[in-house]
């Protein structure tokens, strides 16, 4: 993959702005996700949706936190999944889907899955 000087910088920014966050939880998919974003530096708190017992599972455990970015991958089933979180948590915690959208920006949308991030690894840390 073609990896821009811009694409780094940006990136590098990105993780720092995560890192920064203080009360709030990330939340992705599955172990290779949680993986990728401590590979790119990543030093917070990450929540694997695939290590609940299911939907409602998740948001009752995920409520207790004020603040949640979500990063679930970009394909139809983590789409369902953002929706339905989105749905579920109403009034019971601010989502924040800013960071899932700058990492579309950032990457020009070749970054699909969130472990994919694994790509830059080697020019972040």
């Amino acid at each position: 993959m073609l990896v821009t000087e811009q694409e780094i910088i940006d990136l590098k920014n990105l993780v720092l702005q995560l890192n920064s966050k203080t009360n709030c939880i990330v939340a992705v998919e599955g172990k290779r996700d949680s993986s990728a974003l401590r590979k790119v530096g990543y030093r917070g708190k990450i929540l694997e949706f695939y290590k609940f017992k299911g939907m409602v599972d998740f948001t009752d455990y995920v409520s207790k936190y004020k603040n949640i970015i979500l990063l679930f991958d970009r394909d139809k089933k983590g789409r369902h999944l953002t929706g339905k979180t989105i749905h579920l948590l109403q009034r019971r915690a601010k989502i924040d889907l800013s960071y899932k959208r700058k990492l579309r920006e950032i990457t020009k949308g070749k970054i699909m899955f969130i472990e994919q991030l694994v790509c830059y690894e080697s020019y972040l840390v």
